[in-house]
C-alpha cells in the first residue's frame, strides 16, 4: 500500500505544484515531505515488504499474532472524525495474567499537515483516513506480547492508537469554519472519544498505565500526558513515554526558522492552541507552545524521553530541509551518516548540543527519565530496537530495560550517550538502498 500511495502522491504533487505559487509550494512541499517520509517509516511495522523492515532485518524474530482494527463506536456521537470524515480507529490486544489490570497505550506517528493542500493529500492515505488503514497489524517492540522481547509490559492490555488528524490530536472543529473545504479538524475530539471508549472496555480499572507514542505520536503523548493522568484513578501508577517526539525549535542551516513557521501554520490551521498548556499560551505565541521544550516544563505526570541525538527525521526536516540545501550538498549525508563529511558531523554535533541544552532543565526534574543515544534513527520503541541482543544500549541497558527501571522505580534512569560514532551498539539507518530511490 505504501508504494501505491507514494506513486499516486507524486502525481498529485506534480499537478499541485503547477497550481501553487513559489511560497505556497514551499510550504506544501514541507508537509508532503513529512507525510511521505514518515508514512514509509510507520508502514514498516505493518508490511513485510517495506524497505525499513528490510533494513531492520537484523532485529527480526518470530512474528506475533495480527491484531485487528477496531473503529470507534462513539465517533458519530462525539463528532470525532479523521481528516476526511471517516471513523478513527485503534488496535487492542487484551492483557493476561498479572497484566490484566495494566494498560499500555501507544500513539502512532506520521508528521503533520500545515495547509489545506497537505491536509487534503493526507486524506488519500492512512494518515488522514481510516479507509486506507490496514485491517490488522503486528504488535512488536513495546507492544510485543513476548516476554523475551518486552520484559516488563508483554502481558499488559495494549492499544495502538491510529493517527489520522494531522495535528497530534490537538485540532479543534471551530477552525474548520475558516476554510472552504470539507476537511475535519477533530484531533482533540478523537482523543476524548478514544479515551471514553478505552475506559469503557477496562482502562478505568487500570492499576498501572503507560501512555506512549512515536514521533508526532510522541508529541501527542506530551500534549495529553496530564489529561491521561486525570482520567484514571488517583491510586493508579500512571506515567508517559515520548519516543522521538522532542522536536527542536532550531533554525536550519540557512538560518531560517522554517520549522517554527511550519508549526505556526499547523497550529493556526487546525486551532491546536485549544489543546495546549494554558500557562504557556498565556506567555507566548501559541505555536511555540507546540514545541516539547515548552510543554515539558508544565507536565506534572512522570515522563520518560527516548530520543536519538542524531534523529534522521529532524536532520532531514528541521536542520537541513530541502530549500536550505538547494545544491544537494547534504544528500549523501542524509542517506547515511557514515557519508557525512567532518564539517557536516560538526554541524550535526551542534544540533546534538542544542538537544542536550533543551533537555538540561528537564534532566533536573524529579520523576523523569531519558535515554538519549547517538544513533542515526527516528522512533525506537515500537520496533525490535526496543529490546533484544542487538538493540542499542547505554550503560549496558536496552531502551526497554531503562524504561522499566524508571517506570517501576527500580533505579534512576537518565542516560545520555557520548557523541557519534562512539556507540557500537547503535543501529543507524541506511537509505542508500535502491528501494529508497
Amino acid at each position: 500500500m505504501a508504494n501505491t500511495l507514494r506513486g499516486s502522491g507524486r502525481s498529485y504533487i506534480m499537478n499541485l505544484r503547477q497550481k501553487l505559487g513559489k511560497r505556497e509550494w514551499a510550504i506544501a512541499a514541507a508537509g508532503f515531505a513529512i507525510v511521505l517520509l514518515t508514512f514509509s517509516f510507520i508502514s514498516s511495522s505493518e508490511s513485510d515488504s517495506s524497505p525499513l523492515n528490510d533494513h531492520l532485518h537484523n532485529f527480526s524474530g518470530p512474528t506475533t499474532d495480527l491484531v485487528p482494527i477496531v473503529f470507534l463506536k462513539n465517533a458519530a456521537q462525539r463528532g470525532a472524525y479523521c481528516l476526511d470524515g471517516s471513523v478513527p480507529a485503534y488496535h487492542f490486544q487484551k492483557g493476561f495474567g498479572s497484566g490484566t489490570n495494566k494498560w499500555l497505550l501507544h500513539i502512532e506517528g506520521g508528521g503533520w499537515c500545515n495547509t489545506v493542500a497537505s491536509c487534503s493529500f493526507r486524506t488519500t492515505t492512512a494518515l488522514g483516513s481510516s479507509k486506507y488503514m490496514d485491517p490488522q497489524v503486528q504488535f512488536s517492540g513495546i507492544l510485543s506480547n513476548e516476554q523475551s522481547r518486552n520484559p516488563d509490559f508483554y502481558n499488559w492490555n495494549k492499544v495502538k492508537i491510529r493517527y489520522c488528524d494531522g495535528a497530534s490530536f490537538a485540532g479543534h472543529p471551530e477552525s474548520e469554519q475558516k476554510i472552504d473545504t470539507k476537511l475535519f479538524f477533530r484531533g482533540q475530539l478523537i482523543w476524548e472519544a478514544m479515551m471514553d471508549e478505552l475506559l469503557s472496555i477496562g482502562l478505568s480499572n487500570a492499576q498501572e498505565a503507560l501512555l506512549s507514542g512515536c514521533s508526532a505520536g510522541g508529541l501527542a503523548t506530551l500534549i495529553h500526558c496530564d489529561d491521561f493522568r486525570e482520567i484514571l484513578s488517583k491510586d493508579a501508577k500512571v506515567k508517559c513515554l515520548s519516543d522521538a517526539g522532542f522536536f527542536l525549535n532550531e533554525k536550519d542551516i540557512a538560518s531560517n526558522a522554517s520549522f517554527q513557521s511550519f508549526y505556526h501554520d499547523v497550529v493556526n490551521l487546525q486551532g491546536a492552541a485549544g489543546s495546549l498548556k494554558k500557562d504557556c499560551i498565556a506567555k507566548m505565541e501559541p505555536s511555540k507552545c507546540f514545541f516539547p521544550q515548552s510543554i515539558v516544563k508544565s507536565i506534572k505526570t512522570p515522563l520518560f524521553l527516548v530520543n536519538p541525538a542524531y534523529d534522521f527525521w529532524q536532520i532531514k526536516n528541521v536542520l537541513v530541509p530541502g530549500p536550505a540545501d538547494p545544491h544537494g550538498h547534504w544528500h549523501k549525508c542524509h542517506l547515511n551518516i557514515h557519508n557525512c563529511s567532518p564539517e557536516q558531523i560538526q554541524v550535526l554535533n551542534g544540533f546534538r548540543n542544542s538537544l542536550l541544552q533543551a533537555l538540561s532543565d528537564f534532566k533536573q526534574m524529579k520523576n523523569v527519565g531519558m535515554f538519549i543515544n547517538s544513533c542515526y534513527i527516528h522512533c525506537q520503541t515500537w520496533t525490535e530496537t526496543w529490546h533484544g541482543p542487538n538493540s542499542p544500549k547505554l550503560n549496558n541497558k536496552t531502551i526497554a530495560e531503562s524504561v522499566g527501571d524508571w517506570f517501576f522505580d527500580r533505579k534512576v534512569s537518565k542516560l545520555i550517550d557520548c557523541p557519534y560514532p562512539c556507540n557500537p551498539t547503535c543501529y543507524n539507518m541506511d537509505f542508500t538502498g535502491p528501494r529508497f530511490h
